[in-house]
């Protein structure tokens, strides 16, 4: 019989980190061949919604990784998978719900007052815990790594998305909104393959990690196992190299792994081979209001298209946006010393969101056209992949 979760404390898991959908923990009890050295992977659900999500989230990114992910990006860059029963019916949601009151104080306050741990969530996944041991971790949020193809732009924003990348747009309309971003950070600086401008693209992350105290989920830093905040980065300085400034010995530690893996040149090619329309050229295309959720993205879908896409092909390239999404919001978890870069957070994403992506498209580039044309940033792309 396989082991569950309920044959562990919810002390035995530390909480490390989260984001919109999963909470994240590693396994710090006493000594566990099943266990040790993994991290677990719960939903959130929103505490003013019911969860309406599907039964069998779990077995699906394992299916998705194993049939649609494998194919993609080599074996070495993914986490390992493993679905895991949280236990007998009976005690599984007494033992989530004392996971969530020993997580709560930990959480941020904004992610404490719209979710919370799902407690009727039968299965949990367990994976590599990638940010453990006695280096140092860090995990970044690349975001969009290409600029758009010019063809199934609109004369109106074709000079503006060409220029400015959907990143950079997107900050400048979230600064707006009074949020917090990372203003000086360009993914195509990080995607550029040139070591000066990953530099620049690793000191933009920094300061925003900084400034914001650490809100920011673009860049997240663990050291030897333990997620720290920008007043803790003194505890950087001698982990991995004899650097004394903390900003200096991190971005001098990560820029060789970044230099030398092929991760960041299979992501950026990933994006832009699914997403060759646009969700603009796409809805120039297609009805996306008749684009069920029966039209997920299978294996074959994953392909890019063999010829330019047109109303006849609309239904194939609409299955291929949800998954250029998946690596659009992906992480990479950066490992020094070990030198080992891997993506995480590669769930499946609905096809139904295309019609809010598509709104949401209109509001950043209408934002960013009211920037006057000598204001507007220059995301210049070199094109590492």
């Amino acid at each position: 019989m396989s082991p569950s979760l309920t044959d562990t404390f919810p002390t035995d898991w530390s909480y490390i980190s989260e984001g919109g959908a999963n909470i994240v923990f590693v396994y710090q009890g006493p000594p566990n061949p099943f266990f040790d050295g993994t991290a677990l992977r719960l939903r959130k659900r929103k505490r003013a919604a019911i969860d309406e999500e599907k039964e069998g989230r779990e077995i699906l990114s394992i299916e998705y990784q194993k049939q649609c992910l494998q194919r993609l990006i080599p074996l070495e860059h993914l986490p390992r998978l493993e679905l895991v029963v949280v236990g007998p019916d009976h005690d599984a949601e007494a033992w989530l719900r004392a996971l969530a009151a020993e997580c709560e104080p930990h959480r941020a306050l904004e992610r404490k007052e719209t979710d919370c741990i799902d407690v009727v969530q039968p299965r949990a996944l367990l994976a590599t815990n990638l940010v453990g041991g006695g280096g140092i971790a860090v995990e970044i949020k690349p975001k969009w790594g290409f600029l758009p193809c010019p063809t199934y732009l609109s004369d109106a924003t074709r000079p503006i998305k060409t220029q400015t990348c959907r990143f950079c747009m997107h900050s400048h309309l979230k600064a707006q909104q009074g949020q917090m971003v990372c203003a000086a950070y360009c993914p195509l600086d990080l995607f550029s393959g040139d070591e000066s401008r990953i530099k620049t693209a690793l000191n933009g992350l920094w300061d925003a990690w900084i400034e914001s105290d650490g809100i920011i989920n673009n860049f997240k830093v663990f050291v030897r196992g333990r997620k720290i905040v920008p007043e803790q980065r003194s505890s950087i300085v001698g982990v991995v190299n004899d650097i004394a400034d903390a900003k200096e010995a991190l971005t001098s530690a990560l820029l060789p792994v970044l230099l030398s893996t092929p991760v960041l040149r299979t992501l950026a090619r990933l994006q832009r081979t699914l997403d060759a329309l646009d969700i603009e050229g796409l809805a120039s295309l297609c009805d996306l209001s008749a684009i069920g959720a029966d039209a997920e993205p299978t294996v074959a879908d994953a392909l890019p298209p063999p010829r330019p896409p047109t109303q006849r092909t609309c239904g194939t390239t609409s299955s291929h946006t949800p998954l250029s999404a998946t690596f659009k919001d992906c992480s990479v978890i950066v490992r020094v010393p070990d030198g080992t870069a891997t993506l995480i957070d590669l769930d499946p994403k609905s096809i139904e969101r295309l019609r809010k992506w598509e709104r949401l498209d209109r509001e950043i580039v209408a934002a960013y056209a009211a920037v006057p044309v000598r204001k507007r940033k220059a995301c210049v792309h070199t094109g590492a992949e």
